[in-house]
């Protein structure tokens, strides 16, 4: 392996395409080579709020807001993010982002973790 990687969000897939929602999302753990971060690249649009959540049996994340604004629920808490905030989250916390009006970027960073992910899926989190 190199003693470095780079790669441009631009060139990686949009792993959110047709699902609904006006929402990318870019991956790139692999195309990094890295063995202990991921790194990912989110865009929500204009007031999007999907109504699941997710969590990690193992990996811890930080959410990094590059762009715009809107809300994140922890659980049963819910706070406002806006450009410049930093947020870390413990694995077995439930997640979930609602976009402001002008719509809601950010970089997700998570450490070490299993091959095949460690993520759960959570059905319904956020729906009122």
């Amino acid at each position: 392996m190199a003693d470095y990687t780079k790669i441009n969000f631009a060139e990686i897939e949009n792993s959110a395409a047709g699902r609904g929602y006006d929402i990318e999302a870019r991956f790139a753990r692999k195309q990094i080579e890295s063995q202990h971060l991921g790194v990912s690249q989110f865009s929500y649009g204009s007031r999007v709020r999907p109504p699941y959540g997710h969590r990690h049996r193992e990996q811890e994340e930080v959410y990094v807001i590059t762009g715009g604004g809107g809300r994140l629920r922890l659980d049963d808490e819910i706070v406002d993010v806006r450009k410049g905030d930093v947020i870390r989250v413990a694995p077995h916390v439930v997640r979930a982002f609602e976009a402001g009006p002008s719509g809601l970027e950010m970089i997700a960073i998570g450490n070490d973790r299993p091959e095949d992910g460690d993520g759960e899926m959570v059905h319904d989190f956020w729906t009122d």
